[in-house]
């Protein structure tokens, strides 16, 4: 059935690649020349290498599509490909190690490290995919079920615990794409990314004197001559970096210093090659399983992520852009002292996770107005005229704290960490996607139909994908419009629905449409998909009725700025036909205006009245 094969679990922590028709910019635009306002503020001991000055090639796009491939079963030709996968696999491993001797040149110790580097990786790409020859060429022949589930079952968990080996030896590049692995439990088997999962917790951590080394090489003086204390061990490491707390010497100010892993510079663009050397080989012997869109953005997204200059001039834009608003929201980005390429300086803010309910309760911190905040937050950042766009928002770069000095408004703050993965969001697509969300709301087969061609390119064929990949829901519920549609709060049987559905044969088709979709759409699917992720996270009472209202209120604030600039085509907005059409314009943002007041009115009360587990749909 259409609908069953048409629903699909969120697109969680997805990272895209292709580009939007090469319209969609990249915010390191930014940062290509020069930054004095972060040199401004760095004592003349730091100024010793002259200004930094950033450039980044020209955004380049993928294809805006990928060949289909015919998925009727494993065929001949493939297995005839798989069994050739490990001469082809050996051959290609010893051409990369041979361009790695090359790349290393004189340096002996660094050559015989790229050749294990290298070698490593190709030894387990090699193992895994002759491993998976020969449990399909020995699943062919068994007749019973179970037992053919069994065996490659054990093959999964095989080939994970020999490539989680591989990761964990390699780090960095290599910790952050088995993260990204771990998190896509809609496209890899559960022994996958089960096994993955220990990543996110199993960041490396370098060494203090390694920092030091670095601090040094990068700003030609010593970090005691600008730190009058800096702690050893840091408070928090990820894949990419690490971060101290620190004391600056001339002004006594505490802050909070980023340091890039140092032996990133050494082995990043060894590592990102390896990257897609196994993406490109896994494609030739499994075409139908094509991921290489995901080694394809760690190309592009590497270069920003790894320029903390470009992170600096990001939280620089966000900062100033939401302090602008003309009404402000609680968010909190820390300021940025100084930057260098590899090392980060900025104010303390501190703050606990958003997953730490008992902080959020024990300090009279309501998780609704959490969960509507973060709404506001990232559908600004969607859909505001000029506005960057997070891309990572995940758990560990929010943080919440407790404020009691507003009057008015929430008795919290939200801290917003880790800049370096920022999108600019073509006005053109934005309203386009504005209506598209309208349609879905609304539960308008034909708009829907029509606006997910415009943003994504999506026909007919793959729609209902699409519209279960955007809602996170089975696409029986988005079109059911007389039951709520996506407002209808989820139930476990919609999520066993969804994952029945990928064993059905979903997960080639999905696969396929990842490949078509634009890299711009994809990491606005990943936005959406990670703040419904932490949303769900503060298990609120409210249900998903308030986040598709607030959702709404922006895409018809959206819709309207654009009714006004067409109108304007036309002449005075003073003119009588086109005052019309503004008053027109005007009462159909004013209808989700008051359905949102209303619905913000009904949930104060119900709090004053102390009622709890109402029934929110009966306002809506």
């Amino acid at each position: 059935m259409l609908s069953s094969r048409a629903s699909l679990a969120a697109t969680r922590r997805l990272v895209p690649t292709t580009s939007f028709a090469q319209q969609a910019s990249w915010t390191c635009a930014h940062c290509r020349s020069s930054v004095p306002t972060f040199q401004k503020g760095v004592p003349s001991l730091l100024r010793a290498n002259g200004p930094t000055t950033r450039r980044y090639g020209s955004n380049t796009g993928n294809s805006g599509g990928r060949q289909n491939h015919n998925h009727g079963g494993r065929s001949k030709a493939r297995r005839s490909a798989v069994m050739t996968a490990t001469g082809g696999g050996a051959v290609a491993a010893a051409a990369t190690v041979g361009g790695s001797l090359l790349a290393f040149g004189d340096d002996i110790k660094g050559t015989y490290e790229a050749m294990e580097r290298t070698g490593r990786v190709a030894a387990a790409l090699v193992l895994c995919i002759n491993d998976y020859r020969t449990t399909l060429n020995r699943r062919d022949k068994v007749e019973d079920p179970e037992e053919k589930e069994a065996l490659l079952k054990a093959c999964h968990q095989r080939c994970a615990d020999r490539t989680l080996k591989v990761l964990e030896q390699s780090g960095g590049i290599f910790i952050k794409l088995g993260q990204h692995l771990s998190a896509m439990n809609y496209l890899l088997p559960p022994e996958w990314t089960t096994t993955f999962i220990p990543l996110q917790d199993k960041c490396p951590v370098s060494s203090f004197e390694s920092i030091q080394a670095m601090f040094k090489a990068d700003t030609g003086q010593d970090l005691w001559d600008y730190f009058s204390e800096f702690s050893p061990e840091p408070i928090g490491a990820a894949s990419l970096a690490q971060v101290h707390m620190a004391t600056i010497k001339e002004t006594g100010q505490r802050v909070a210093v980023k340091v890039q892993h140092p032996s990133l510079k050494k082995w990043a663009k060894l590592d990102m090659s390896l990257t897609s050397f196994t993406f490109s080989t896994l494609k030739r012997f499994f075409p139908e399983y094509d991921l290489e869109w995901l080694s394809s953005e760690v190309e592009v997204s590497l270069p920003q992520e790894l320029n903390f200059e470009c992170e600096a001039e990001n939280s620089k834009r966000t900062k100033e852009y939401f302090e602008s608003l003309s009404q402000p929201l609680p968010l909190v980005i820390p300021d940025v002292l100084w930057a260098k390429k590899r090392i980060l300086v900025m104010a303390c803010e501190t703050g606990k996770r958003l997953d730490d309910l008992k902080y959020m309760d024990s300090q009279g911190i309501d998780r609704d107005e959490v969960s509507a905040t973060l709404a506001r937050i990232f559908n600004e950042m969607i859909f505001g005229e000029g506005a960057p766009l997070h891309c990572d928002p995940h758990g560990g770069n929010i943080a919440i704290r407790k404020n009691d000095t507003r009057r008015r408004g929430p008795n919290f703050d939200i801290v917003l960490y880790d800049h370096g993965l920022y999108r600019d969001i073509p006005q053109d697509l934005r309203r386009s996607y504005a209506k598209m969300w309208l349609a879905v709301i609304d539960g308008d087969m034909e708009g829907m139909k029509k606006y997910v061609n415009e943003v994504a390119g999506i026909g007919e064929d793959k729609f209902p994908l699409f519209a279960s990949a955007i809602t996170g829901r089975d696409f029986m519920i988005v079109s059911d419009t007389n039951e709520g549609g996506v407002m209808k709060p989820k139930e476990a049987s919609e999520q066993k629905t969804m994952s029945m559905a990928l064993q059905e044969g979903l997960l080639v088709d999905l696969v396929q449409m990842l490949g078509q979709v634009p890299r711009i759409i994809l990491l606005i699917l990943k936005t959406n998909d990670l703040t419904r992720s932490l949303d769900e996270s503060l298990h609120t009472k409210q249900g998903p009725v308030r986040q598709f209202l607030i959702l709404a209120r922006y895409c018809m604030r959206t819709v309207f700025y654009e009714q006004l600039d067409e109108i304007r085509q036309r002449g005075s907005l003073y003119w009588p036909p086109n005052a019309i059409r503004v008053f027109a314009a005007w009462l159909g943002f004013l209808r989700v205006e008051l359905k949102l007041e209303a619905f913000e009115l009904w949930l104060s009360a119900k709090r004053l009245l102390g009622y709890k587990n109402l029934e929110l749909e009966a306002v809506v």
